[in-house]
């Protein structure tokens, strides 16, 4: 019932996101445009509208997906990847490629995968102190994040020529001016995570346990932790790349998940993703008619919903899983 009622809050509000804006249809007009006759509103729909929202989708997807990742990972419900600074650490290596080597566009998630790994190796080398305690993984990452943000702020400044704003684009979570190039880059390198964090869902149940525990049971726990790292840096990147950083979009979704569906990781994950999606499109859609004509990036409302509920998380007595 949970699945079947995000499935259609998705659905309708897709539907509302496609005819939101200066140029309206109707449903009829719409088909019509896209398969039966050339129709230039449609046309522009198709060009504007469609590609923000399936970037919303498989970016929120994404996002949500990881979060649940690092939680299992970490055994910490307050990990996220925006606040341990791996999605800062892949966006500025995503933006230092494309503003260096604009060719290298298409590329662009590889070095993204690449900052973010980067990233997460050195918040784990700092955090590791006789043991990897959570909570100091979170105030090493929040740390490591806010170094990196200035850095690429600083970077955009320059590249831009000076212009105050030059880096703002890519740490502030926007989804205008996205193309279809876009949505093909996010979806080659996303569906593919996606589905390997699905095959892997069972096994990130064993990481609730301990160490101890998954061992007698003849599971490696450290290559396991190592492959779903993987993994969630892989999800976390190229969204980062492709959407800037969005905060605590993964921090919110599998709290809710976990309310709604349990915490078996494989129920778990595929509605993380459905909802992932929704509460990404819903913020840019929101962002986008607030104020319009003028427009409120995704990445600014998701950190004004998500730092009081951190703030919440950080202050409740269940810190740990179990």
């Amino acid at each position: 019932m949970v699945f079947a009622a995000t499935a259609a809050m998705l659905v309708g509000l897709f539907f509302f996101a496609v005819n939101q804006g200066s140029i309206q249809v109707s449903f009829v007009e719409l088909l019509r445009g896209l398969f039966v006759e050339y129709d230039p509103s449609v046309a522009a729909i198709y060009d504007l509208r469609f590609p923000r929202i399936l970037i919303a989708l498989f970016g929120g997807a994404a996002l949500a997906v990881a979060g649940a990742l690092f939680q299992a990972v970490l055994r910490n419900p307050v990990a996220d990847p925006s606040i341990i600074g791996i999605s800062s650490g892949a966006a500025l290596a995503s933006a230092l490629v494309v503003g260096l080597f604009p060719m290298l566009y298409f590329s662009s998630p590889l070095f993204a995968i690449g900052g973010g790994l980067l990233t997460f190796a050195i918040v784990y080398a700092l955090s590791f102190h006789g043991g990897l305690a959570p909570m100091r993984v979170i105030l090493v990452g929040i740390a490591v994040n806010a170094v990196l943000v200035g850095l690429g702020e600083g970077i955009g400044v320059l590249m831009s020529g000076g212009a105050s704003m030059g880096g703002s684009m890519t740490f502030a979570g926007s989804l205008a001016m996205k193309t279809w190039n876009d949505v093909r880059l996010l979806v080659f390198y996303v569906t593919p995570a996606l589905l390997a964090a699905l095959l892997l869902s069972a096994r990130c149940n064993l990481l609730g346990l301990e160490d101890d525990t998954v061992r007698s049971l003849g599971v490696n726990v450290t290559v396991l932790r190592v492959m779903v790292s993987l993994v969630a840096v892989m999800l976390v990147s190229v969204a980062s790349a492709v959407m800037g950083v969005i905060a605590f979009l993964g921090l919110i979704v599998p709290h809710l998940g976990r309310l709604l569906v349990g915490s078996d990781h494989r129920v778990l994950l595929p509605y993380c993703a459905l909802s992932g999606a929704l509460l990404m499109l819903l913020a840019d859609t929101t962002g986008r008619l607030i104020a319009f004509p003028y427009e409120i990036n995704a990445g600014i409302l998701m950190a004004i919903v998500g730092g009081p509920l951190f703030i919440v998380l950080l202050r409740s007595k269940n810190t740990y899983y179990g």
